[in-house]
């Protein structure tokens, strides 16, 4: 239940970004330069990946934060597979390799895992050293 609950927060934080993405490819002075669009995103991806990781593990959830992360980052990738390359990059005259071989894309991913990873020890963790601690 856990996986499936992580694999369906990654497609919410995924739209998030999705969503973030289509915006910012219309604003003028940003939307022929990837680079930028991209370092937006990942500034904005921190409170979209804090917000999935609280929807995660709101009912209760223990999941690593890491194995979290991963998972709902790897639910990102394959959506980008399926969705994003062949919808969006494709038309556009990019590729399946330009699109994932674009080292500010694995910056997203490993900022989408550390928040959600760091959420996990700030808060179920460290709640759950607290608790544990006053039962002795």
């Amino acid at each position: 239940m856990n996986n499936i609950r992580a694999i369906s927060t990654g497609a919410m934080i995924w739209l998030f970004i999705f969503i973030t993405f289509s915006i910012l490819s219309y604003v003028p002075s940003i939307k022929d330069s990837l680079h930028i669009q991209t370092l937006i995103v990942a500034i904005f991806i921190i409170p979209f990946a804090a917000f999935g990781a609280y929807v995660f593990y709101k009912n209760g959830n223990n999941l690593n934060g890491l194995m979290a992360g991963t998972i709902m980052s790897a639910t990102a990738i394959v959506l980008d597979a399926v969705i994003t390359v062949p919808l969006v990059e494709l038309p556009k005259g990019g590729s399946y390799e330009s699109f994932f071989t674009f080292p500010l894309f694995w910056l997203l991913v490993a900022i989408n895992t550390t928040t959600i990873y760091f959420y996990w020890m700030l808060s179920i963790k460290a709640k759950r050293t607290i608790e544990g601690s006053h039962g002795s």
